[in-house]
């Protein structure tokens, strides 16, 4: 190492300093000889490197989910009545309402309900409503009375030609019903009809729908009572859509008497709304939908 190289290193005390030096000694272009006069204007003659902007990724916008809310029954189809007086096609209206002033203010979501006051509307005019407007989702919301007097708590549906247990089976038989009460007439051959639906069913919409049902139902059993075994399946026409995820919600069974008390008051329905549509907001900004 020469004199002007010890002199100069021993002025550098800070250790980064040191070690830069040790750098450039090692370097031709960092070396003695480049410290002269005549090698320092040489450098600022080379053509200084140029920067470019990081590419950024660019990554495709998510289309706006559209969400089809069904509140079950209506009009001359009152649905389930319970003990104190209270109509099934009440509480899912208000229900359905709630959670579309919910979800409507998420950005990229649009709701749409098969009804907005207390009219009658078939089955298959709700399932054509859900299947014309290209639906991401179809929720029906219903209010139901069941089987057993001491059923409660909420459940969700998702659709099997094979009704997944008895009280799945019996609420499907009930709920499809509803066109005879409103006077719709069914052709002799409807139940072959439905078979074959349920058979071209598209197995993707199928599957994200029972996914969905899933996801669903552990999200809302953290901050709501459950019926036992809440996840089920059967046979509902409102549910016979091959092109769109479809899922019924109990919200509850008016024909027990807690559940009535319970339903029967706004705050409780409210409630049970913002929860449901904050899970289907989660849901549907999961991988579930792509």
């Amino acid at each position: 190492m020469s004199e002007d190289e010890e002199e100069l290193y021993r002025r550098l005390e800070n250790p980064s300093r040191r070690s830069f030096l040790r750098l450039g000694l090692a370097l031709p272009f960092l070396s003695a000889s480049f410290l002269t006069p005549t090698s320092l204007l040489a450098a600022s003659a080379v053509t200084p490197l140029k920067w470019s902007q990081p590419v950024r990724p660019t990554t495709k916008p998510k289309a706006p989910r559209l969400i089809v809310i069904d509140p079950g029954h209506g009009g001359h189809d009152p649905g389930a009545i319970g003990h104190s007086g209270t109509k099934e096609k009440h509480v899912a209206l208000d229900i359905a309402r709630h959670m579309a002033r919910v979800l409507s203010k998420e950005e990229g979501i649009t709701v749409k309900l098969t009804r907005d006051r207390d009219k009658f509307l078939s089955l298959k005019e709700r399932v054509r409503i859900g299947r014309e407007t290209h639906a991401d989702m179809f929720f029906s919301i219903h209010a139901d009375s069941a089987p057993n007097r001491r059923a409660r708590g909420l459940s969700a549906y998702t659709l099997s030609e094979k009704a997944s247990d008895k009280f799945a089976s019996m609420l499907a038989e009930k709920e499809n019903s509803a066109d005879l009460i409103g006077g719709v007439e069914l052709p002799s051959d409807d139940q072959d009809v439905a078979d074959i639906l349920c058979d071209l069913a598209a197995r993707r919409t199928r599957n994200t729908a029972q996914r969905v049902k899933v996801g669903f139902i552990k999200g809302i059993g953290r901050r709501w009572r459950l019926l036992e075994e809440p996840m089920r399946a059967a046979n509902f026409a409102v549910l016979r859509s091959p092109e769109v995820p479809a899922m019924l919600v109990e919200t509850g069974f008016l024909s027990n008497k807690r559940d009535e008390a319970l339903l029967s008051k706004k705050k409780s329905r409210h409630k049970i709304a913002s929860l449901m549509a904050q899970e289907i907001t989660f849901l549907l900004r999961s991988p579930l939908f792509g």
